[in-house]
């Protein structure tokens, strides 16, 4: 019996969608089904992406605070943390001797080395 609708089957046309008629030609290629298809599906992914956001926007309590939010903004509709990278004058200046008094150190380690060396 299936060999039966194998065969009736090659028997058959493929249906084949028309094309654009001539004188619409104007409104760009014909949209087929399977256009339709991708184009729909895409459409109401989006929708359900939609509708997902807007019930959490809908849930959201605007009582709720974090602590990155002191230092975070929007910028283009784009969050975007703030960070303050400068330092004032004391901390640099205080970097600054603790790097000579960690040179220091070193060198007079390196002295200390040699010396023994010598001995």
């Amino acid at each position: 019996m299936s060999s039966f609708k194998n065969a009736a089957q090659a028997q058959r046309r493929t249906h084949r969608e028309r094309s654009q008629p001539a004188h619409r030609k104007k409104f760009g290629l014909l949209e087929k089904h399977k256009d339709y298809v991708v184009r729909a599906r895409d459409f109401n992914k989006k929708k359900k992406i939609l509708k997902q956001l807007k019930s959490v926007a809908d849930e959201k309590n605007p009582d709720e605070f974090y602590r990155g939010m002191i230092k975070s903004r929007i910028v283009d509709g784009k969050h975007e943390i703030h960070k303050d990278n400068t330092l004032d004058h004391a901390t640099v200046m205080l970097l600054k001797t603790q790097d000579a008094n960690y040179i220091n150190l070193k060198l007079q380690a390196e002295k200390n080395k040699i010396s023994k060396l010598k001995e």
